[in-house]
């Protein structure tokens, strides 16, 4: 049979998608609002998305509907258990953020830990010309060597994280759910970690799962990091946290609500010991080819009629 492709939000993926080897129509839309996705996908055989919510409502009304594609690893935006109902595959990318996410977790504790934030605005206001000797130590500086990091979800990302953070010295300490050898209880982690890093996914069980409890077991000069989903932490907590100076600071990637057009109370905050990236933490332009290339292999292996990377659910 001749597939129908349609790619509901072409710009969230700043690579090259190769043409499929297979006989096929392709269109593709920048950004697709929800009121719109039905229209653009009628008679489609295969849906390409990234964020483009797929719930129940829409899927019932798109009968020819075969694959669903997805640019991501995550998966909550589709309904799943209805997929799986109707006989709709849904696909995801694997292992591709191997190098980008954990080089964006040292980054974002390399400048929290040697305070480069804080620094850069002192300087910017004029206080290195004003000192009276050729620096200042206004901010604490700490090294990582010697360090202990924290890392919650000891997937992929979680030991691509571990060993950077070998190679620089650091102690580290691994939790996740799922038992694995060598892993500490979260308490362990919570109380004895200098930098915490979280790669858990988003779930029921891991929602909130850094709340006001957690965060008062923290070092106060602990850092928090996260590079996975918004909703592992209490984002209330956390800004009273570091308001209160209940811990010393975070580097956040994600939030709850993306992108935040109604605003988030981490965005109120004006504290040189948190730094928030927009979700950017995956988006390499390697990482991001990766992910192109995989993504088209899991068209052509659907096609084929040997689906890879099915999720299931």
């Amino acid at each position: 049979m001749q597939h129908s492709i349609v790619f509901l939000d072409r710009s969230t993926l700043d690579a090259n998608v190769r043409a499929p080897n297979f006989a096929n129509t392709y269109k593709d839309y920048q950004v697709t609002a929800p009121g719109e996705i039905v229209d653009r996908l009628k008679g489609a055989t295969i849906a390409i998305i990234n964020k483009v919510p797929m719930r129940e409502a829409t899927l019932a009304q798109l009968p020819d509907l075969k694959l669903i594609a997805v640019a991501a690893t995550g998966t909550d935006v589709v309904d799943k258990a209805y997929c799986k109902a109707r006989g709709i595959v849904v696909s995801n990318i694997r292992n591709y953020a191997f190098n980008t996410v954990p080089e964006h977790v040292f980054a974002l504790a390399f400048a929290l830990r040697r305070n480069i934030v804080a620094y850069r605005d002192d300087v910017r206001a004029g206080k290195w010309q004003e000192a009276d000797q050729f620096c200042f130590f206004d901010h604490p500086i700490r090294d990582m060597r010697g360090s202990t990091m924290g890392i919650v979800g000891y997937g992929a990302l979680g030991k691509g994280v571990a060993r950077i953070a070998e190679a620089f010295g650091m102690k580290v300490l691994p939790y996740d759910v799922f038992p694995q050898p060598g892993l500490v209880d979260l308490e362990t982690l919570l109380r004895e970690s200098d930098i915490i890093t979280l790669h858990a996914p988003l779930t029921p069980e891991t929602k909130n799962m850094i709340g006001p409890r957690e965060l008062r077991l923290m070092k106060r000069d602990a850092i928090l990091i996260n590079t996975g989903r918004g909703g592992l932490v209490d984002e209330a907590a956390l800004a009273e946290a570091l308001t209160e100076g209940v811990i010393g600071g975070a580097g956040f990637d994600v939030l709850t609500v993306e992108p935040p057009k109604q605003g988030n109370i981490l965005l109120d905050l004006r504290l040189p010991n948190l730094i928030i990236t927009p979700h950017v933490a995956w988006a390499s332009k390697e990482a991001m080819q990766i992910l192109a290339d995989q993504l088209i292999d899991n068209v052509e292996a659907f096609a084929a009629g040997k689906p890879q990377n099915v999720v299931e659910a």
